[in-house]
């Protein structure tokens, strides 16, 4: 299971960075509880046009009862307030979801 924070492209890219790495990735990693492992996706552009998305952050967890128990702890609400406080460029999409993992065939 993992909790997917997408964020809209901020007004000002590099004031959000600045915030985003001193502030919310600290304060993510000291206290979502129970997570096994966060990715941090930077958006670079879409084949067409201007992507509607700057960041996307995963943060995963061994079950659903973690994420939610996360999600309702004080630590997770405080989280998931300042992601949406950083955002400058409208409300983050965040989405809860189960990662399949699909099998390639190494040996071509």
């Amino acid at each position: 299971m993992k909790l997917v924070v997408m964020y809209p492209r901020p007004r000002d890219i590099e004031a959000f960075e600045q915030i985003y790495d001193d502030e919310h990735v600290p304060m993510a990693i000291a206290k979502l509880a129970g997570k096994t492992k966060m990715v941090g996706t930077r958006i670079l552009g879409l084949l067409q046009g201007v992507p509607p998305f700057h960041r996307i952050a995963e943060v995963h967890f061994p079950s659903m009862e973690v994420l939610e128990a996360c999600a309702a702890s004080e630590d997770g609400k405080q989280t998931i307030a300042h992601a949406v406080s950083i955002s400058s460029g409208g409300a983050p999409t965040i989405l809860v979801a189960e990662e399949e993992t699909l099998g390639i065939d190494e040996r071509k």
